[in-house]
């Protein structure tokens, strides 16, 4: 589904794959090496593709979504670094993670490195409106890793909790591509406001099935390992429903994994998230996100751009097992 996506705005992608490499050039060697494994390892660049198609899809008719492109994908990149080291992660994308390869110091020095370059390219684009969605969206999303950390082996959290964390930890930076796009395309505001709300439903329902796949996925096709949210003892939504609705050993034994953390038990928490529900209860949430998100779209015109974007929404729910 990514790569039909792609072609749509393939000409823009190159462009912003070539962009990538060099703003990543440094005379550094370490953060070189680093920057060349992270473009090695790939990834399908959902955020910067809602750059290139919202900006196109507006008829935007400059270069600078490439920049802002680039920006969104610096900024995800930069996250990644920092959170596998707070999350102590092993592999990303099928393959060991840049703190396992080089250490932790090293991620979380070159992932500020990429975290300025971001911003040294908002300068070179030079809109104070994007500079401060971009400021307010770097913002929450650390607010929203700090409240996931807060979160961490809590067995009270409750599913509005769960919502606070995903909207600022991941949607927000889905809801800043959209929007900037629409900013950098001379968007009225009605139309800025509407992509914001596209980008946040599809953020939301991204983080939803991603948590849908912990414990319904396979490993290598999502390039990290199953029961990676259960061994960090993080209360996700499977987690939640199971403790509110199950019976008093399956809450007793989804207590126990959240505040112990682990995978001690993985298997006969795996069949009980899958058997009480949960997973059929988080994927609908998803696709009630999904629903509102296309509602958005209608005040963007008909084009391929327009259906990139909706190929997007529906591939959100529909990630492969």
């Amino acid at each position: 589904m990514s790569n039909s996506i792609q072609q749509i705005v393939s000409d823009d992608f190159d462009a912003l794959n070539q962009n990538v490499v060099k703003q990543l050039h440094s005379e550094v060697p370490l953060i070189e090496n680093i920057g060349q494994y992270l473009i090695d390892a790939g990834g399908k660049r959902i955020r910067p593709l809602l750059v290139l198609l919202c900006s196109r899809a507006l008829n935007y008719q400059g270069n600078q979504h490439i920049n802002l492109a680039t920006v969104i994908e610096f900024l995800h990149t930069a996250t990644l670094l920092h959170d596998d080291v707070v999350d102590m992660s092993e592999m990303r994308r099928g393959q060991p993670t840049a703190n396992v390869q080089w250490g932790n110091p090293s991620s979380v020095l070159v992932g500020d490195f990429i975290y300025s370059r971001a911003f040294q390219l908002l300068v070179n684009i030079a809109d104070m409106q994007i500079m401060e969605v971009m400021a307010t969206t770097t913002n929450k999303i650390s607010e929203g890793e700090v409240l996931q950390l807060v979160n961490q082996h809590n067995v009270s959290a409750t599913e509005l909790d769960y919502m606070k964390v995903i909207h600022n930890k991941t949607a927000i930076l889905f809801a800043a591509a959209c929007s900037a796009a629409a900013i950098l395309a001379n968007a009225d505001a009605t139309v800025q406001e509407k992509l914001h709300t596209f980008g946040l439903e599809v953020g939301m329902a991204f983080q939803l099935i991603d948590d849908v796949l912990d414990y319904d996925g396979d490993s290598k096709k999502l390039g990290k390992n199953i029961g990676d949210d259960l061994a960090e003892g993080k209360p996700t939504l499977p987690l939640i429903y199971v403790m509110k609705n199950g019976n008093a050993e399956q809450k007793r034994l989804i207590s126990s994994a959240i505040k112990e953390g682990g995978l001690e038990h993985l298997d006969e928490i795996i069949n009980i998230v899958r058997e009480s529900g949960a997973l059929e209860y988080t994927q609908k949430k998803a696709e009630e996100r999904i629903a509102i998100a296309k509602d958005c779209l209608t005040v963007v015109p008909a084009s391929p751009y327009k259906e990139g974007l909706e190929l997007i929404a529906q591939s959100a729910v529909k990630r492969s097992k």
